[in-house]
């Protein structure tokens, strides 16, 4: 289909893909629960533009920069985990009534959500190893055959998101009635956030 190599499985990888537990459905848990459906949706819209980043990059030609300097690969690794550690040692640092790590204003969201998916190894790794092998070399359309499979993940991307954000929301209006609750979730959502950096950070 438009050159893709099997569609079907295409469509089931991105899916899989999306809902392995992770720094991007936390951020658009966290920005869901910090900012409502608004900065949820702020916050889905910021892993698309991620997505669609890393894709555009692979398409580019950056996988065989990466393949050729793995130094580059390792660098943007640690910078990711970098940062996802400093989200969650801010998290767990922040004293009651402070300000929330993930400010409550969809641009922010959208930002927070688009850095987090930019540098995500696990993203970095799908576009630039994982994508390239569902083009079929033989009935390749140029850029036809990648805008459709760019509009596939985005279209997908953006019906999970939704779908966890509406999920989200309703849980967060029964537990915010309990303060106490609020920061308990902070507390581990910072927890997660480092916790992924660690593992980024030693991961080989």
């Amino acid at each position: 289909m438009f050159g893709v190599a099997d569609y079907g499985a295409f469509v089931a990888a991105i899916i899989i893909f999306l809902a392995i537990p992770g720094p991007g459905n936390l951020a658009l848990i966290t920005s869901t629960s910090k900012g409502g459906i608004a900065g949820g949706l702020a916050a889905t819209f910021g892993v698309i533009a991620g997505d669609q980043v890393l894709m555009w990059l692979a398409v580019a030609g950056v996988s065989a920069l990466l393949v050729a300097y793995p130094a580059a690969f390792h660098a943007v690794q640690w910078l990711g985990a970098a940062y996802l550690a400093w989200l969650g040692l801010r998290m767990l640092l922040a004293k009651p009534g402070a300000k929330p790590v993930l400010d409550i204003q969809p641009h922010h969201y959208f930002r927070q959500a688009g850095l987090i998916t930019l540098l995500n190894p696990k993203a970095i790794v799908f576009y630039m190893a994982f994508f390239p092998l569902f083009v079929d070399p033989v009935r390749h359309q140029g850029l036809l055959t990648f805008g459709v499979m760019a509009a596939t993940i985005a279209s997908l991307t953006f019906a999970y998101g939704l779908i966890v954000v509406l999920l989200t929301h309703h849980l967060a209006e029964r537990l915010r009635a309990n303060p106490l609750i609020g920061r308990v979730l902070e507390k581990l959502a910072g927890v997660c956030l480092l916790a992924f950096g660690l593992k980024l950070a030693i991961s080989k």
